[in-house]
């Protein structure tokens, strides 16, 4: 459990406080500002050395400012509001601009995709995405077998392969589905897609039914969360829809804060048995796409998540035992797509390095861009094979274009083709492959 703050309450002297602080603090800028830049909690606020203030004056100081600048929200329930809060700084805004200047719909955009084949890749964000949401769960597989069984359409062998092929369905329903409004039907629909075949059917596709879910430190077993009850549930989603569908002028809300606050929502509230994190996690991505940030569907946010999965949880703890100030996570979840853009930037980049490399397989008369990609990866690696299936599915052709592009290359000997029964082969490396590509 992470450490309560010290109790602040604002009263008429917030004002005078504030400005008298920053007077005597103005040597003491850098500190303030690595508080504000990365959204501290008291736990990170308490170390920091400050001239002439102890911690608890610095955190009164910094709590004063939060208070002043929040925007306080809530969802109307049965019996009971569910209260947030929010502030947007000056260094959030920052990173917010630098998300619409680069997820919106620009030139910049299409000159950092242009170098890749975009269907490819978006297949690939697609798996990337639904492997790595999975994992953050409890999935236990390797990227390695998860693609090859969604690439190759493999039934799942577990529950962890049955989770990623959930995710990945759950990812195409959203893409299918994403300028339209939510519902509770829909809702429902996003939770049966992520839970089938892994819960028990009488708890997919609807909120729980009692007051038996806690969230629980999984070394202590401590309960750190305690979700609102059961039967708030009915009211509380009615007014998550609403929210999630509207957002007028007069109370606009940044579409990337608001798609953090929806994804915070569905954690807190925990409307299901399971399938929660996963659920939260696909709103978030629905949401963005509805807002225009058609570059989401190239990023995969649960890898960079799963790296941090630390900072993922405490974001909600910060949130909860800091007064509902939900910004902590908002802060998190722009951090994370920062991070995911940049590593799709260094993707590209890779791409590109990429592409000089396949230009020997371009000398060989009558290849195209497919193949060569093909015997590029079986340079790489001299155990990779491919049925005409996955290629189907990594190029997203039709399987006559799959077999064309692979009984061509056996003709001349580049590759060579194994059966495995009477319908189906694997296509290996050939005999003649080193002598026209070493």
């Amino acid at each position: 459990m992470i450490e309560k703050a010290p109790k602040f309450e604002p009263d008429n002297d917030t004002y005078f406080q504030m400005g008298a602080l920053n007077i005597e603090n103005s040597l003491d800028r850098d500190a303030f500002a690595k508080i504000n830049s990365n959204y501290l909690f008291w736990d990170k606020v308490k170390y920091l050395k400050f001239k002439n203030l102890d911690a608890n004056a610095v955190w009164r100081h910094i709590k004063t400012k939060r208070f002043l600048n929040q925007v306080t929200l809530y969802l109307e329930g049965e019996n009971r509001s569910l209260w947030f809060n929010y502030n947007i700084n000056g260094f959030l805004q920052q990173k917010l601009h630098y998300l619409d200047h680069n997820f919106g719909a620009g030139l910049q955009k299409e000159q950092l995709l242009s170098e890749l084949d975009k269907q490819q890749y978006l297949n690939n964000a697609l798996m990337e995405e639904s492997i790595f949401s999975s994992m953050i769960e409890g999935a236990t597989t390797t990227r390695v077998q998860a693609k090859d069984m969604l690439r190759k359409n493999k039934n799942p062998k577990n529950k962890s392969e049955q989770m990623i092929l959930n995710n990945y369905e759950t990812i195409q329903f959203i893409s299918d589905h994403k300028t339209e409004n939510i519902s509770i039907e829909k809702l429902y629909e996003v939770h049966r897609l992520v839970t089938k075949n892994t819960l028990e059917e009488e708890k997919v596709g609807v909120f729980r039914k009692n007051n038996e879910i806690h969230v629980m430190n999984e070394i202590t077993g401590e309960i750190v969360h305690t979700p609102p009850d059961f039967k708030a549930l009915d009211a509380l989603m009615l007014s998550f829809c609403d929210f999630f569908n509207t957002n007028p002028k007069e109370s606009f809300i940044h579409p990337i804060v608001k798609a953090s606050i929806l994804h915070f929502l569905i954690g807190y509230i925990h409307p299901f048995v399971d399938g929660n994190g996963r659920t939260a996690r696909a709103i978030f991505y629905w949401y963005l796409l509805k807002e225009g940030y058609w570059l989401v569907e190239y990023l995969s946010i649960s890898r960079v998540i799963m790296k941090t999965k630390t900072q993922y949880e405490k974001a909600y703890l910060y949130t909860e035992i800091d007064d509902m100030d939900v910004t902590y996570f908002i802060d998190y979840q722009v951090k994370v797509l920062t991070q995911a853009f940049e590593d799709l930037k260094n993707y590209v980049a890779k791409k590109k390095k990429e592409e000089i490399q396949l230009s020997v397989f371009y000398k060989e008369p009558n290849i195209n861009e497919r193949q060569a990609q093909l015997l590029f990866w079986i340079k790489e690696n001299n155990n990779r094979f491919f049925s005409v299936k996955e290629v189907e599915n990594i190029f997203s052709i039709t399987n006559q274009t799959a077999r064309t592009d692979l009984e061509s290359l056996v003709e001349r000997n580049i590759l060579k083709k194994i059966n495995i029964n009477k319908k189906t082969a694997n296509y290996w490396k050939g005999d003649d492959f080193d002598k026209k590509f070493l």
